[in-house]
């Protein structure tokens, strides 16, 4: 089967070149290799893994028509065919993207090498690439040889409990050729060998689904062995043990921290041996004397242990450790994104409040924590509290963290100058308050780090709106400080709980910013593993309200999240791996549907946090729970359908398609007169019937004007978390575009633009979390670093500067740019980077000039409209557009549309 697609490809390949003209010089290559969207990673698990790589060219309309890989043991190995461990030989097929290694499994712990080379559409291929590798981590239970141990006689007291330090000496007399630590812990740990912090990842091993799968990490620590070693950790309660959920539940997980570790050592006579954590460590506590993710951590520094973890240091007053039973088969590696620490930022002013405290601003709201640098006495401690904003009347205000303690205190040693950094906590904040500084502190006693999982940016958009491109920085940093592991809600209270809801509406806006395919496709397994076994998926993942779930919107992410990232990356094996997880959901759905197609009756979330007013007029934006219920049941039922065909379940596919198409019926049936009108006359309700298609055709034009009526009376959005990701996108496809970009600039309460005005950096919770009276709305709820509302960036980058994904060639290897001006912008640049390069669509006006410049990669193309042109005075790269592109444009109601291989282009015409 495979080999027939592949020359289909090759034959789509060579009718597009023909149709194109094409020309391709030898100027072509192969660059950015990548395995499971990582780059070089060491210590993964998966047998078959996706190589994927970028082609580059100087040349206009290349493509690739074949492609060939070779896997070796070594470099040197890749030039001997004797040697090579697979080659996939001249595969006639333009994917260079997620294509799947087939040669045989390597071993556990083994590294092998790959390149590939690829023939351009006029057959000429390039240089082999540079040589990339993957290294595999222990991917067979058995070679687990290391023991889970924990501290013994852990004093008993209420709370958190002092970090765990542990350490082990041994030898390596012989000469070393290469050395990988494995290591995971219940609880978050640190590593270290001989006396230095192993790698730069942060809150490892992450935050999964614990009771099923706990991620261990790899390092390659070849060269920080000696011959005499000190191998140590510390252990911290984290989000295994720590407080967790807004209940405050603490030792969810468990009771007791845990470390398990194996450094195998490889040495250059072909011996090896394994140094493992068994009951010969030993452990006590030190200068971490409390630390919890909510409540901040307290450091010692009176009771450092200097030297703990270098060799020769003398821990015979340390206590012992004891083996504990805990399963090992639930050791995973990563396919996530690491934590690191990111950026750092710095105070841009220090304040005194009316009250007297003493703040410092960080202009940004930010997550992670501060470095503090301090000299003072033995035993000053220095208190250092952490809020998003400041009241009304300019002081400190911490009422919205709820429980949450958010407080790092230190208490120095003396003795000259001391820096400190917490180590298993984190905060959401922009202002820090710190209290018993020693003398008078500055702006340069603190540094901001800012941590997140270390996505690789992707997108931008800019406009020649300020507000709206602070807007899409409000919008990116919202994404940085809650994609920590897991897509938290909100990053400050005592939540940051993975909810599900809020993740599925900003996928879309997710993957333009950042590649989040590594990302999603590990929270999308915890998903799957917390999945209940009737189907119902908890409200949060990793679920840590006791199975609590069901709710339409929020469950969905189930499917949704999965095919959005399919959209980005054409990732089809993701579709494969959790579809036995969306046609759980799905079924669970209907379990709790009536015959009648209805889901009805169930509590769900609803429209959350929409926008209700008292007007007499208006009794409020209230969207009937069943009415939204019923619309995501028949929408997952098309997406399950769709998937079932794409994966060739042909029989899922026919079933899930007419169940859809039943549940559509019901829902006209019930929730539509037929003049069109939704019995729930609300924005939500009538964008999501037009966008989940749920009307039939005759009645989509007057459920659009109900829509545009809707808007037009109250000159303001009305929409929660459900209806926002749909409001604009359903207006300007339905010829309301104006609307749509009324809504976009608004920057009075309710819109997108009045927090901007307030000085928000990022998206807050609810569309008044400050009030324009400068007072805040409950304190039981009131995030300001909530990135459910920034799904308006998905509009912003498809819409306004045109980049839109065509599902039938997923992961850009077709797509549209199809910009369009408007709301009196006079400019709006979107640059993605796509796993096949660089996509630009940048327009611009000057009075009525229109100028377009797109990049459209290698291996690609794009279908590009021009609005508003005429084929008779579009100009393309500075010469007629009929000269230029004969026979790849077309003149339609839209203006003028192309067929575009890659290159870079820019258009200019009269509008």
């Amino acid at each position: 089967m495979k080999s027939i697609v592949r020359w289909m490809n090759f034959f789509a390949v060579v009718f597009l070149c023909s149709s194109l003209n094409v020309f391709a010089a030898g100027n072509t290559g192969v660059e950015g290799l990548i395995c499971e969207y990582h780059t070089n990673p060491v210590g993964i698990d998966v047998k078959n893994p996706r190589l994927s790589w970028k082609i580059f060219s100087e040349e206009e309309n290349v493509l690739q028509a074949a492609y060939e890989i070779r896997v070796a043991d070594s470099p040197s190995n890749l030039n001997k065919k004797s040697k090579l461990i697979w080659s996939s030989g001249k595969v006639m097929s333009d994917q260079s993207v997620n294509v799947e290694y087939e040669g045989p499994v390597p071993e556990p712990m083994q590294r092998v090498y790959w390149q590939v080379r690829v023939w351009d559409n006029q057959n000429k291929a390039t240089k082999w690439s540079e040589p990339a590798y993957w290294e595999m981590g222990l991917t067979n239970p058995g070679s687990w040889t290391a023991s889970w141990i924990t501290m013994e006689n852990e004093k008993e007291m209420e709370g958190s409990k002092p970090c765990h330090y542990l350490r082990k000496e041994f030898s390596a007399s012989k000469k070393i050729k290469s050395a990988r630590a494995y290591v995971s812990a219940l609880g978050l740990y640190e590593f270290y060998l001989n006396g230095e912090k192993v790698g730069d990842e942060l809150f490892t091993p992450g935050w999964t689904s614990y009771k099923n799968r706990i991620q261990y990490q790899t390092y390659d620590v070849t060269s920080m062995l000696r011959s005499r070693n000190s191998v140590g950790a510390i252990l911290g309660d984290g989000w295994f043990r720590g407080n967790i959920g807004f209940r405050n539940q603490h030792s969810y997980y468990g009771d007791k921290l845990a470390l398990i570790a194996q450094l195998h050592i490889v040495y250059t006579d072909g011996t090896s041996e394994t140094i493992n954590t068994d009951d010969s460590w030993k452990a006590t506590t030190g200068p971490i004397v409390f630390s919890d993710i909510y409540n901040g951590e307290t450091y010692d520094a009176r009771k450092e242990i200097p030297g703990w973890a270098t060799a020769g240091f003398d821990d015979s007053r340390w206590g012992s450790v004891a083996k504990m039973e805990h399963p090992k088969d639930i050791l995973v590696a990563p396919q996530g994104v690491a934590v690191k620490a990111i950026e750092e930022i710095h105070p841009i002013e220090l304040i005194k409040t009316p009250s007297g405290e003493t703040v410092l601003d960080m202009g940004q709201n930010m997550v992670g924590w501060v470095r503090l640098k301090v000299n003072g006495k033995k035993g000053d401690a220095v208190t250092l509290k952490f809020a998003e904003v400041l009241d009304k009347d300019g002081n400190f205000y911490t009422e919205n963290l709820r429980a949450a303690k958010v407080t790092d205190t230190y208490i120095l040693k003396g003795g000259g100058e001391e820096i400190y950094e917490p180590r298993f906590t984190f905060h959401g904040f922009r202002f820090v308050k710190i209290e018993g500084f020693p003398g008078t502190p500055g702006l340069d006693n603190i540094t901001g780090v800012v941590i997140h999982s270390a996505m690789e940016p992707t997108g931008t958009f800019v406009c020649s709106d300020s507000l709206i491109n602070q807007l899409q920085h409000n919008i990116q940093w919202g994404q940085k400080g809650n994609f920590l592991d897991v897509p938290t809600d909100c990053p400050q209270r005592d939540e940051r709980l993975g909810w599900t809801g809020d993740a599925q509406v900003f996928s879309p806006t997710a993957a333009f910013n950042f590649d989040v395919a590594a990302f999603y496709t590990k929270w999308m397994l915890d998903l799957s593993a917390d999945q209940l076994p009737d189907g119902n998926v908890p409200h949060v993942i990793p679920d840590v309200l006791n199975g609590s779930g069901g709710s339409t919107a929020w469950a969905d992410a189930a499917l949704i999240v999965p095919w959005n990232t399919y959209l980005a990356y054409g990732d089809q094996r993701i579709l494969e791996v959790q579809y036995p997880s969306m046609k759980k959901w799905v079924d669970f759905m209907k379990s709790r549907a009536g015959d009648d197609y209805l889901w009805t009756g169930d509590n769900h979330f609803g429209d959350w946090l929409a926008f209700a007013t008292t007007r007499s007029d208006y009794p409020g934006a209230t969207t009937e729970k069943d009415l939204i219920a019923t619309a995501y049941y028949s929408y997952s039922s098309a997406l399950l359908a769709k998937i079932a065909q794409i994966l060739g379940k042909n029989e899922d596919a026919a079933k899930y398609a007419k169940l859809s198409e039943n549940i559509k019926r019901a829902f006209v049936n019930e929730f539509v007169t037929p003049s069109g009108r939704l019995v729930s006359h609300t924005q939500t309700a009538y964008s999501l019937a037009l966008a989940f298609d749920l009307l039939p055709e005759k009645l989509v034009p007057n459920a659009a004007r109900f829509l545009a009526e809707d808007v037009q009376k109250f000159k303001h959005l009305t929409t929660g978390f459900v209806g926002t990701p749909l409001l604009c996108k359903a207006l300007s496809d339905h010829g309301y575009e104006d609307l749509a970009f009324m809504l976009l600039f608004r920057k009075e309460y309710p819109s997108w633009l009045y927090p901007v005005t307030q000085g928000a950096t990022t998206i807050w919770e609810r569309w008044d979390g400050q009030k324009p009276d400068g007072t805040f709305q409950s304190k039981g709820m009131n995030s300001f670093n909530h990135y459910a509302y920034g799904a308006i960036g998905e509009w912003l980058y498809n819409y306004v500067a045109g980049i839109q994904i065509d599902p039938k060639a997923p992961g850009y290897k077709h797509f549209m740019l199809f910009p369009h001006p408007g709301g009196g912008l006079t400019q709006a640049k979107a640059v993605y980077k796509s796993l096949y390069g660089e996509i630009k669509s940048a327009w611009k006006t000057e009075g009525n000039k229109m100028v377009y410049d797109v990049s459209i990669p290698a291996n690609t193309t794009a279908t590009v409209t021009l609005p508003a042109a005429s084929l008779d005075n579009v100009s393309m790269n500075d010469a007629p557009l009929k000269n230029a592109a004969s026979g790849k444009a077309s003149q339609n109601k839209n203006g003028v549309t192309l067929q575009l291989g890659s290159g870079n282009y820019r258009f200019s015409y009269t509008l």
